[in-house]
């Protein structure tokens, strides 16, 4: 039987971070997690975070205005037995399930 767990991040940063984790370190398959923002509008969180808050570009201003239209939602497909793990990496990485 499958389960599918919901985390919700309010930084694109925290989001990548908890996918990296569950494919890299727990097996999850990528085919298996589902990315997309909270609203309807394009949205990298609503948090500055990493290349979102400046350009690390040499010749390039750091100025930047990344679309922070709303939250960013992570779902994720899994079995009974992978439940906890992927609430716990959700969890560490900054996400509220």
């Amino acid at each position: 039987m499958g389960d599918t767990v919901t985390g919700r991040f309010e930084s694109r940063r925290e989001a990548e971070l908890a996918v990296e984790h569950l494919v890299q370190e727990h097996g999850v398959e990528r085919t298996d997690i589902f990315i997309e923002p909270e609203s309807n509008a394009n949205s990298a969180g609503v948090v500055e975070a990493g290349a979102d808050a400046e350009s690390g570009h040499p010749g390039f201003d750091k100025n930047s205005e990344p679309a922070l239209e709303g939250a960013i939602t992570v779902s994720v497909d899994v079995n009974d037995d992978q439940v906890d793990v992927v609430r716990d990496v959700m969890t560490e990485a900054g996400g509220e399930i």
